[in-house]
């Protein structure tokens, strides 16, 4: 399977399993470097940040679920979103390139219609594709999500979903569906 089926299978699924509504918002984390086999950091590629944010930004906009993408730790690993996303946030001023904020990122900056770049969101699911670390960047509880698929190209991917939290004890019930 080729990188944007691999986003595409993944993206679906994670969507599917984490039962996004419209509004929604994924963080995705991606080294490109990883994805084309080499050590994270090392050997940003912006033709395979295109394949992957162009498949996976198909996938998201077609279900009404906004894409936010992190930038690498040169950019504190700031987020890159469309402004109607987060219309109370307070944006930062940096426009991300390939060897500060990523491939991807820079990708992400250019492509979106409004884009803008925050310090941190609280997204409803995630995939870290290659170890960017986007746990920061999620609303608690993270809930890890195992997919038929574990990398895209070479890098391995790790995902999950929030849920509330759960409160009161021993007596308490919660609600199925929010799980």
């Amino acid at each position: 399977m080729d990188i944007k089926n691999q986003c595409i299978a993944a993206i679906n699924e994670l969507c599917d399993i984490a039962k996004l509504k419209q509004g929604d918002i994924m963080v995705i984390g991606c080294s490109t470097s990883e994805v084309v086999g080499s050590k994270i950091g090392t050997n940003s590629d912006f033709d395979t940040a295109e394949v992957i944010f162009d498949s996976i930004y198909s996938v998201l906009c077609s279900r009404g679920i906004y894409m936010a993408v992190q930038c690498c730790e040169h950019l504190n690993r700031a987020i890159v979103i469309e402004r109607d996303a987060v219309p109370n946030c307070d944006i930062v001023n940096v426009v991300p390139q390939k060897k500060a904020g990523g491939s991807l990122a820079t990708k992400a900056y250019h492509s979106f219609k409004n884009p803008c770049v925050v310090e941190e969101i609280k997204a409803d699911c995630g995939i870290d594709i290659g170890g960017t670390l986007i746990g920061m960047h999620l609303k608690k509880v993270a809930v890890p999500v195992r997919l038929s698929i574990n990398k895209i190209g070479e890098a391995n991917i790790i995902c999950a979903r929030v849920r509330p939290k759960f409160i009161g004890g021993i007596r308490a019930i919660y609600d199925e569906n929010l799980l």
